[in-house]
């Protein structure tokens, strides 16, 4: 088949759990026979500062297509120009399955509709609650997923609430299909410990976007108020969200044990997930937690907010805590750090490895894209 991805921001890239995605189930159905185009958008990683400049002009990865689609470098105005002319460009694609990412991405899909374009979505979480966006990015993102309940043949959902939700809200069927992981690479403190000084088992890790709904607020007012030696790692880059890091910041600069490292990856990223002590996502809003899959899947001990896309992919498997309650929050995190032996770390990794696997998430996609479609429901967009 001939596949079209749209709605991301670059790959190869890590600035979101999307992009990871993307990434990976395109790489693994060239694998597979298929032929894949990847829409990326023009413009600069806001999360990795010293992104390498060249990777914009790559045309080929992987075996995967690239097309760059360009769009004006502003907040609000950039996605939308690049779903508007990425549309229009994969017309002229000769395409099988034209497959959006995201909910904003989908305000375009009355255009390949038009075509007779055959469309799937991936919802990737419920984008209009995250508290980044304004009223008007928010009603035209909730107009997104609206036209991706009208007019896709088939929409994948990453969470058993996300599912019930287009059920209730909208009678729509979807599927479920969960992100995958990867075998880890499991690394000794090498470049943590030159960098930062730090070593196995003497840091929490937070490693995630650097925006309101991820909840780190929460975790440093917690843990300011703990009496430890153990250090706190921020690990992560912001986007689009330059005042929220800032009050991180000031909350940082009052505490010298806590460290900001900015956006990470490869080697540096392995390492912090090896030899962490625990590593926590307090997150109020989630889609799939892909950096909570990465963590256990290195056997990290991990400690999380209750909200549903948590609790779905920890089971009981992890500590958890009351969304948005620091109270509790210090409670439980005093608790793990006076004795973490309640879970062990091989029982973590290969609980998550046999759970989500992206070979798994490769056929059940294939076997959409071959489908008819499930039901749609009309007269959607007065809801």
């Amino acid at each position: 088949m001939k596949i079209a991805m749209i709605g991301h921001k670059r790959i190869p890239s890590r600035e979101g759990g999307v992009e990871v995605v993307v990434e990976e189930l395109s790489t693994r159905l060239v694998k597979s026979g298929h032929q894949v185009d990847v829409y990326n958008r023009k413009g600069k990683n806001v999360q990795d500062k010293n992104a390498d400049k060249d990777k914009r002009k790559i045309k080929e990865y992987k075996g995967v297509r690239i097309i760059t689609i360009p769009t004006i470098n502003k907040k609000g105005v950039d996605a939308l120009l690049y779903s508007f002319f990425a549309s229009i460009r994969a017309l002229f694609g000769k395409y099988d399955v034209l497959h959006y990412h995201a909910e904003g991405s989908c305000a375009m899909l009355w255009i390949p509709h038009l075509f007779r374009k055959k469309i799937v979505v991936t919802i990737h979480g419920l984008d209009w609650q995250r508290a980044k966006w304004g009223g008007f990015a928010t009603k035209y993102i909730k107009f997104g997923e609206k036209l991706a309940v009208k007019y896709a043949d088939n929409i994948i959902v990453l969470s058993k609430n996300v599912q019930q939700y287009f059920k209730t809200t909208y009678n729509r069927e979807t599927h479920f299909i969960p992100n995958g992981i990867n075998m880890p690479t499991i690394r000794e403190a090498n470049i943590i410990e030159k960098k930062y000084n730090l070593k196995k088992d003497d840091y929490i890790l937070f490693l995630a976007r650097i925006v309101p709904e991820k909840g780190l607020h929460y975790l440093i007012n917690a843990y300011k108020q703990i009496d430890t030696e153990k250090r706190l790692v921020i690990a992560g880059g912001a986007s689009h969200t330059n005042d929220y890091l800032e009050e991180i910041k000031s909350k940082v600069f009052e505490d010298d044990r806590i460290i900001m490292t900015g956006f990470v990856q490869g080697e540096e990223l392995e390492e912090l997930f090896s030899n962490c002590y625990l590593y926590c996502l307090p997150s109020d809003v989630e889609g799939m937690p892909l950096s909570l899959l990465e963590a256990m899947s290195f056997g990290c001990k991990c400690l999380v907010s209750d909200i549903e896309e948590n609790n779905q992919v920890v089971e009981n498997y992890a500590w958890k805590f009351p969304k948005g309650d620091e109270k509790k929050l210090k409670e439980v995190l005093e608790q793990v750090l006076n004795n973490s032996n309640e879970y062990q770390s091989t029982q973590i990794s290969e609980y998550i490895l046999k759970k989500y696997n992206w070979n798994e998430v490769l056929r059940s996609t294939e076997k959409l894209y071959n489908s008819k479609g499930s039901k749609k429901v009309e007269n959607i967009i007065s809801k």
